[in-house]
């Protein structure tokens, strides 16, 4: 199979007490309820948010500097399979599809923001659904370079996805992360999308 979600396990749970955090800033969720959203024991989500409170990052689970925890899950994130491929029209593919996505980087971000001309469509898929998108990939694709990535992932990251227009995108925090991964214009992009969405957050 052409598509696997990563072997590595490290950093998942990590990802996910993050990807929660920043999609709910505000400090409503019990760290109890933390562990259920990301299927981890209730004394690891301790032991790990102890450590970011003791780096002045989160107060209880109030995210208090959003750039800075934005940093942390570069640092742990577990980087995506992907695949790489030419499409003629991949947005029309993926409205004619009623296999799961998200959508991140260019073309989530210019639904979202529009700050970035969408040259590339990056989008996560379900690992369960991984064969049936390569052969989707087979029959209406080349393999090899071009203008379409696919992402493979822990399940986790489509936590929070949003729609946009006609379009499923990933939560806002997955795509700041996203952003600041690829880098360049990318990063700027994800600069403001920080400072609208946590409100001008340091």
């Amino acid at each position: 199979m052409l598509l696997q979600k990563p072997d590595r396990t490290r950093g998942v749970k990590k990802e996910r007490i993050l990807r929660v955090l920043l999609n709910n800033p505000d400090g409503t969720l019990s760290k109890y309820r933390i562990a259920k959203e990301v299927e981890a024991s209730e004394p690891w989500v301790l032991e790990y948010t102890g450590k970011l409170e003791d780096k002045g990052l989160i107060e209880n689970t109030a995210v208090l500097k959003p750039r800075k925890l934005y940093e942390e899950w570069r640092d742990v994130r577990v980087a995506p399979n992907q695949l790489s491929v030419s499409l003629q029209q991949p947005i029309d593919l993926l409205q004619e599809t009623n296999l799961d996505y998200a959508l991140t980087t260019y073309q989530a971000e210019n639904l979202v923001q529009g700050f970035l001309f969408p040259s590339t469509t990056d989008f996560y898929i379900r690992p369960i659904q991984a064969e049936e998108w390569t052969q989707i990939i087979e029959d209406k694709g080349l393999l090899g370079g071009g203008n379409t990535r696919l992402r493979v992932t822990d399940d986790h990251v489509f936590y929070e996805t949003q729609r946009r227009t006609s379009q499923m995108v990933v939560s806002t925090p997955q795509l700041i992360v996203d952003l600041l991964v690829e880098g360049g214009p990318c990063g700027e992009a994800a600069d403001k999308l920080i400072d609208s969405f946590h409100r001008g957050g340091s």
